[in-house]
């Protein structure tokens, strides 16, 4: 009976370890030697009341003056201040109000059409024969929310995060995050769309939101054993306690006396 009880206990021991193991493991479904083609021509799309930076350059830099927005400084704390162009925001009909070249429609353009866009102008009307043209977004962040051990927004300074980038920002899921339902929230066109990933498998890359947009929100729900124990209260955590020790006694004389 005894060594029957053994293996009974070990068995059920190996059942919790690959069952845990199967909740917290990524990309499970991956081998050693897997290989998968990336998606180089991935770029984040200008979207309503983004804020964008664009400088134009020449070799004669008092042509590209009164295409430029002003230089602005301000104060980081007590310690010392910093400078930053100010920036174009892309209003409720999806344009900017460019210097000289007016109203410029910049939704649903990436950076390099826009680039590009600003550069043909320049030179069909004659201002600049040699313009050079830089576009960058100054307003591109994501949040993650829920069980992770950092949450909170962060800024991004290129144009092109990952849904496993942004959580690594935030430090990664903790134990009682769930790995198969991490929900994406993203508005576009007017809707607000949320749409569960699981980590647990390599479909994720091939998910529209695997590549986080901008303002997106990331938000890891807690597992089971979390929403339990926020059950557990100052004021019923006596009870229970004393209810999980009494079924412990109880099982424990159990085993004692199958054992004789």
């Amino acid at each position: 009976m005894t060594n029957y009880l053994k293996l009974l206990l070990l068995t059920l021991l190996v059942l919790t370890s690959c069952r845990s193991s199967k909740e917290v493991l990524y990309m499970q479904d991956i081998g050693a030697k897997r290989e998968q083609l990336l998606e180089n021509g991935y770029e984040v799309i200008i979207h309503k009341d983004d804020l964008l930076s664009v400088m134009v350059n020449s070799r004669d830099p008092e042509l590209a003056l009164p295409f430029n927005m002003p230089t602005v400084s301000y104060q980081l704390g007590n310690s010392y201040s910093q400078q930053r162009i100010l920036g174009y925001l892309v209003d409720a009909n999806g344009n900017i109000d460019f210097p000289i070249l007016g109203q410029i429609h910049v939704e649903g353009l990436t950076r390099m059409q826009l680039k590009k866009l600003v550069k043909k102008r320049l030179i069909e009307g004659d201002y600049i024969k040699d313009p050079v043209v830089t576009v960058q977004f100054q307003n591109f962040k994501v949040s993650v929310i829920g069980e992770v051990a950092r949450p909170g927004s962060f800024n991004i300074s290129g144009d092109r995060v990952t849904l496993l980038e942004a959580l690594s920002m935030a430090g990664d899921l903790s134990i009682y995050g769930r790995r198969d339902r991490v929900a994406v929230i993203r508005e576009m066109e007017g809707k607000r769309v949320v749409t569960f990933l699981d980590l647990r498998n390599s479909s994720i890359f091939d998910s529209p939101y695997y590549y986080l947009q901008q303002n997106d929100i990331v938000y890891v729900e807690p597992n089971k054993a979390k929403a339990q124990m926020s059950g557990i209260n100052s004021n019923n955590s006596v009870g229970v306690w004393l209810s999980a020790s009494s079924i412990l006694v109880s099982v424990t004389s159990l085993i004692i006396n199958l054992a004789k």
